[in-house]
């Protein structure tokens, strides 16, 4: 096999190209990707409070280009705005339900008392329809946490209404070891988008009964399905009442199955990219706010586990690929001592899919700023339309031929125009 069979082989076998932006490092390029992380939500002082204000409502998403569906958001935004505090600060979140369906916050590693904890029927009633409720606590213990919705959580959570929150310490062991100069966090789910079209409808016209069904006085034990006891539950069963349980309530494929996975709340080729430099040392706070496994490698390098659950490690360890379970978080240290364009991805390649296709999902990018013009020169090929060329290419094609000798474009595809190199996993 020659090597235009090969790349051709190649191409056909992988199915899909890593691309990038036209200038990857200029400065509206960075500004667009620091978009794709979450959004710090501003507080306002009162007295002693730390106050905050979320709602929800439902929206129309885009993971990918040219791809949408309608979802609940908290303030507009998937993932939701990222809370920042200081442990021992007095927090108070007030939290408005603007959507048909009922809602809760919980606070997901935090140490609440148990009335703000967001358990529907548990710890409070649900927040209906255009209602409110208001969530105090303490900001403990420190580290990397998320909150979520507790109702429906099934459909809930994976139509978006996840959010991370930090507890920043002042003494902070894992910046005193590192001294890393910038952080990220990215929050992984994983969404079925026909479960949660059909469940969202069905779950808005159950609602509408239930409302209409309260304000004729109506609803009770049974239509709640909540009992104040086993006795009382026992009861209604020898009298003929059904759990939702035992009845097809659910949507038509029963439990979710994702086609479609997301780093805070994109797809790629929407994906946020990690940049750091040579020498810089970044910290990468890891959430899994959705309901599958994630096995999250890092090419070209090893890196740090420094914090399990937002508890810092006594004795930090070495990796290259970390399990991300639902409901986890780890943060970890990446230092910048291999230049290049690095892949970061679901070593899970079904993960790295949209709607079943390759390339697609939680496929990212660790990028050194400090990149050379020349090395930037990787995907360069006017002929092909289905790869994003590099504007260095371009604009630094005679450093390259003073150095190689040869146009750029000959140099990576040759002049007789050789298909795309497929970067796979």
């Amino acid at each position: 096999m020659n090597r235009s069979e090969f790349l051709a082989t190649g191409a056909l076998s992988t199915a899909g190209m890593v691309f990038f932006p036209g200038d990857l490092l200029a400065k509206d390029a960075q500004a667009a990707a620091q978009a794709k992380f979450p959004t710090r939500i501003l507080h306002k002082n009162v007295g002693d409070w730390k106050e905050f204000e979320l709602y929800v409502d439902i929206k129309v998403h885009e993971p990918a280009p040219g791809f949408q569906f309608h979802t609940l958001a908290f303030n507009d935004m998937i993932p939701g705005p990222e809370i920042r505090v200081q442990y021992g600060d007095k927090v108070r979140v007030k939290f408005k339900n603007k959507t048909g369906l009922n809602h809760t916050i919980h606070w997901h590693g935090i140490h609440v008392p148990w009335r703000m904890d967001g358990v529907p029927f548990v710890t409070q009633l649900p927040v209906m329809p255009e209602n409110e409720f208001i969530y105090e606590f303490e900001a403990k213990p420190v580290g990397t946490h998320f909150y979520h919705c507790h109702w429906g959580t099934l459909m809930h959570m994976q139509a978006g209404m996840y959010g991370s929150i930090i507890i920043e310490d002042p003494n902070d062991p894992i910046k005193e070891k590192f001294g890393y100069e910038r952080e990220y966090t990215l929050i992984y789910s994983a969404h079925d988008v026909n479960f949660i079209r059909t469940e969202m409808n069905r779950m808005l016209t159950r609602m509408k009964e239930k409302s209409f069904l309260m304000k004729e006085g109506r609803f009770d034990h049974e239509r709640w399905a909540v009992f104040d006891s086993r006795e009382q539950f026992e009861a209604a069963l020898k009298n003929g009442y059904e759990p939702p349980y035992a009845l097809s309530r659910r949507a038509p494929a029963e439990l979710p199955q994702p086609t479609w996975f997301t780093v805070n709340g994109k797809s790629y080729p929407d994906t946020p990219y990690l940049f750091i430099k040579s020498g810089e040392k970044i910290r990468v706070r890891l959430i899994n706010a959705g309901g599958v496994d994630h096995h999250l490698h890092l090419h070209g390098h090893d890196f740090w586990m420094v914090a399990d659950d937002g508890i810092p490690l006594p004795q930090p360890w070495q990796r290259n690929t970390v399990a991300l379970t639902p409901g986890k978080t780890y943060d970890i240290i990446i230092e910048g001592n291999n230049r290049g364009i690095w892949t970061f991805h679901d070593h899970d390649t079904r993960k790295v899919t949209n709607n079943g296709l390759y390339p697609g999902g939680n496929l990212l990018a660790l990028v050194y700023e400090d990149l050379p013009a020349d090395e930037l020169i990787i995907t360069k090929h006017s002929g092909n339309p289905m790869v994003s060329g590099m504007s260095h290419a371009e604009g630094h094609e005679g450093m390259a031929m003073k150095k190689g000798g040869m146009n750029p474009k000959s140099m990576l595809f040759g002049e007789d125009k050789l298909p795309k190199i497929a970067l796979d996993e």
